[in-house]
């Protein structure tokens, strides 16, 4: 794992808009309903299915990429959000994970998101 060159918020920024683009993308081949491609969006990129998503690919990060999880899921929670915030925690690990992996690694990244077009989250 290369040295991080940025804050865990700014690769959880960047990860967050790459999550979303990889949600739409699946979406768009899922059918041509408006309403049907914002129910399947929402349902997707949202603080509890993105900590699922964590939960599934977490026995497939090395010790490096756990460790960024775990300092991302430790970052302050703003206030509106501390209502979910075990859920909001676990989003912004996967989203650092997403932004480190789409600026470092594009292969880990296409490695994760073929594991995840393979599960039952994704059917």
């Amino acid at each position: 794992m290369q040295k991080e060159l940025f804050s865990l918020r700014n690769y959880a920024h960047l990860g967050d808009a790459v999550w979303e683009l990889f949600v739409r993308e699946y979406t768009v081949f899922k059918t041509n309903n408006i309403k049907s491609l914002h129910k399947i969006t929402t349902d997707r990129v949202n603080a509890g299915f993105q900590r699922n998503i964590l939960d599934l690919i977490l026995p497939d990060l090395t010790s490096e990429e756990k460790e960024l999880a775990r300092r991302a899921r430790n970052l302050h929670i703003p206030i509106a959000r501390r209502t979910i915030q075990h859920d909001y925690r676990m989003a912004t690990a996967l989203e650092t994970l997403l932004g480190f992996w789409f600026l470092h690694d594009k292969d880990r990244l296409e490695f994760f998101f073929t594991k995840l077009k393979e599960t039952d989250f994704f059917s």
